[in-house]
């Protein structure tokens, strides 16, 4: 396997308060990878970073290339990115919004290919979102958004997505199959990294996950070997009991109360 997602030393800080302490990490061709920590552990702004989206400093890789030395537009050709907040002011069709994962391919004003269009017609059937592809997304549930910007992310056809909280907003139902999609991609030959609050989701679809605190990976490795009681304890401050399914062979987290 090769890495598609490298960070070495990434640091950033918002107003002189840091968020990022000298992460480093490596996403490999293949891998699911996970994101976990309790809230403002600096989940949301490592994705951005890792995309160039704050001027982070350090030095982050995309497909073997250092990404200060590809333009935006290349960018979006190897890597996309789902938000957590998928709210859209703008009253786009549902398939709008798929359809501006084509965006990097195309000029302003060429018009969609065969191939653009089986891409967006491919991504919608996958996420289950052609029933309500006429439909303006400001109508749409928060759920339905949420998997209408998921299929964006498919259409764009990148070896990279960074997800934040993909399953926000969403039924059980559609939680996992979200999660099997971006898992699916993966095994095409594709890496996700996600930032993911469900844990026992998390360690039924990743291969690995990172444990964020205070700006920095604390703890790396086998959903097993990170998510424990002791470090739930001492990073989450929850007491919880954590189990193996039989069925699945994944973690089940049962929370008990705050520390």
């Amino acid at each position: 396997m090769s890495a598609l997602l490298t960070a070495q030393d990434l640091s950033f800080a918002y107003g002189g308060r840091p968020v990022l302490k000298g992460v480093s990490l490596a996403v490999e061709a293949g891998e699911f990878v996970g994101l976990i920590g309790a809230n403002g552990s600096g989940k949301t702004t490592l994705l951005r970073a890792l995309l160039g989206l704050l001027p982070a400093s350090g030095a982050a890789r995309l497909c073997g290339d250092s990404l200060g030395s590809l333009d935006r537009r290349e960018i979006a050709r190897r890597a996309t990115m789902v938000q957590q907040d998928t709210r859209v002011d703008f009253a786009f069709t549902a398939r709008e919004i798929v359809a501006m994962g084509r965006n990097p391919y195309l000029g302003r004003f060429t018009p969609e290919s065969a191939a653009d269009k089986e891409a967006i017609a491919r991504a919608m059937r996958e996420t289950g979102t052609e029933d309500f592809a006429e439909r303006p997304v400001t109508e749409l549930s928060g759920g339905e958004r949420q998997r209408v910007h998921l299929a964006r992310a498919f259409s764009q056809e990148t070896r990279v997505i960074l997800l934040d909280e993909p399953t926000a907003n969403l039924d059980l139902t559609h939680q996992f199959e979200a999660l099997r999609l971006v898992r699916e991609f993966t095994r095409a030959g594709g890496a996700a990294l996600a930032a993911i609050h469900d844990l026992s989701l998390a360690t039924r679809f990743c291969d690995r996950l990172f444990l964020l605190s205070e700006g920095r990976i604390v703890v790396a490795g086998s959903p097993i070997e990170v998510v424990t009681e002791s470090n739930l304890a001492r990073y989450f401050a929850l007491r919880a009991r954590v189990w193996r399914d039989e069925e699945t062979g994944s973690l089940i987290v049962y929370p008990l109360g705050a520390n």
